[in-house]
């Protein structure tokens, strides 16, 4: 059976998948690694033990005989460097994205470079510490001069792991697109302060995210290709198949909108707000907003059991109740042509602050909360609506199964059609549609996306396939 196989390396699960030529996943497999410490006792990924494990996944999958692996692909978290010496050795942990930035060089930095709003602007980049894996480069240079002299490559986490199968050292526009303060999007070219730092010399050619090179495995022919950031490789299933302007909300811990249709120029407000751009994997820029909404609504919902007495997932059990909106406070908030929900902050929703005594149940109470959680979702969704031709808005991750927050999406955007979607694996399946045309004749099936339609007025519903 001819397969593509795929390592999507998630911070806590590790996977491995082959998807066949219809792009059904025929093998899943799946680890967890403790992490280890670095230099100055910060936990950190352990490298070995993940370098370790791809290899024997891949020795594990060409000795099985009824798979043919044509190609291999990566997608990986972003925002992490693996800094290798000429003979190809990791030379420093892979550091933390949450990994303390000294404040004074970072202080100093900024005063080098045109200031935080200016570089912030140019770069894409809120100002976000180790979270901009270029600093990390700039701070290996002042902090430990040793190190960085001995770093050959510096390669983010998805091309590192393309590395240790093809032995070739390259950079990938979405791993160097994502928040590093590497890249000016303006120009489209490296910013000036890596060549002033010299720190281009440690970063490697730019191969094309949606090609594969000629490498082997055990003697055998392999395609392979350069690997990219999970977060763009999510996207890349509905850019295959949805050709009119569309967002896509993915939820989770964070609620992450992405506009690949938006192509204006971050402003200082819209930065302010946690907007930042992805670069797509064809080199375009996607403009993107953050809200920590999914984190919220673990600790609200934990306050909400406490209070009522019920398990802490009672939430699942409650249906959307139409009949209980003219009741919450300030739900005109959640519209999306309203004030409030242009100006919102979206950091976190008024709801921590409401007196769970003035609710008779828990399902007013929770149902107010999602409206307060809408009011921020509303305002973080449009700052990269905003002067935009979309039409089509695309839920995925745990909030598309929750009919709360669907319906009252629906409501706070009548003149858009929003869908909860669902497909398996959407950064792996990204990183296998990226490079299809390299490797597969047989055109990608049309139903790789299931879709559930929320019309406006949260009453009707029904099921469609994309």
């Amino acid at each position: 059976m001819p397969v593509i196989a795929i390592f999507d390396i998630g911070k806590t699960n590790k996977k491995l998948f082959l998807f066949d030529e219809q792009y059904n996943i025929v093998l899943e497999k799946s680890e967890q690694f403790a992490e280890v410490t670095d230099e100055d006792g910060d936990a950190c990924e352990d490298l070995a033990a993940l370098t370790k494990w791809v290899y024997a996944c891949l020795q594990e999958v060409f000795n099985e005989k009824k798979y043919l692996v044509r190609a291999l692909n990566f997608s990986t978290y972003g925002a992490s460097f693996v800094h290798i010496d000429k003979e190809g050795k990791a030379v420093a942990p892979l550091y933390n994205y949450l990994k303390q930035f000294p404040a004074d060089l970072q202080e100093g930095f900024y005063k080098k470079y045109g200031g935080e709003i200016s570089f912030s602007i140019h770069t894409a980049s809120p100002v976000l510490g180790n979270l901009n894996s270029g600093m990390q480069l700039y701070r290996l240079k002042y902090v430990k001069p040793e190190l960085f002299d001995r770093i050959h490559y510096s390669l983010h986490l998805p091309q590192y792991m393309s590395y240790l199968v093809t032995g070739r050292a390259y950079s990938d526009i979405t791993s160097i697109g994502c928040h590093t303060g590497l890249w000016n999007f303006p120009q489209n070219h490296y910013h000036e302060w890596i060549y002033r730092e010299a720190i281009n010399e440690k970063l490697a050619n730019i191969f094309p995210s949606d090609q594969l090179m000629p490498s082997q495995w055990q003697g055998q022919a392999l395609l392979t290709g350069v690997g990219l950031h999970d977060s763009s490789a999510a996207l890349i299933p509905y850019l295959f198949h949805f050709s009119e302007p569309f967002v896509l909300l993915s939820t989770g811990t964070w609620c992450i909108s992405l506009n690949p249709f938006n192509q204006t120029r971050l402003t200082y407000e819209e930065l302010q707000q946690d907007c930042l751009c992805y670069m797509e994997y064809r080199g375009k820029p996607i403009k993107a907003s953050r809200l920590f909404a999914g984190y919220e609504h673990e600790q609200q919902t934990k306050r909400l059991a406490a209070h009522f007495n019920v398990a802490p997932d009672y939430y699942k059990t409650v249906a959307f109740n139409a009949d209980l909106l003219p009741g919450l406070v300030n739900t005109a908030e959640t519209t999306a042509d309203s004030k409030a929900g242009k100006t919102a902050m979206v950091q976190e929703s008024a709801f921590g602050a409401r007196n769970l005594n003035s609710f008779a149940t828990y399902e007013a109470a929770y149902h107010q909360f999602m409206a307060d959680l809408m009011t921020q979702q509303v305002a973080s969704l449009n700052l990269v609506l905003h002067n935009s031709p979309v039409k089509k808005i695309f839920v995925d991750g745990g909030f598309s199964k929750n009919p709360l927050y669907m319906n009252l999406l629906a409501n706070a955007f009548p003149t858009h059609e929003v869908y909860a979607a669902s497909m398996a694996q959407a950064s792996a399946m990204g990183a296998a549609l990226a490079v299809h045309s390299s490797w597969n004749k047989i055109s990608p099936s049309s139903d790789l996306i299931e879709l559930k339609a929320y019309s406006e007025k949260a009453t009707r519903q029904q099921g469609i396939n994309a």
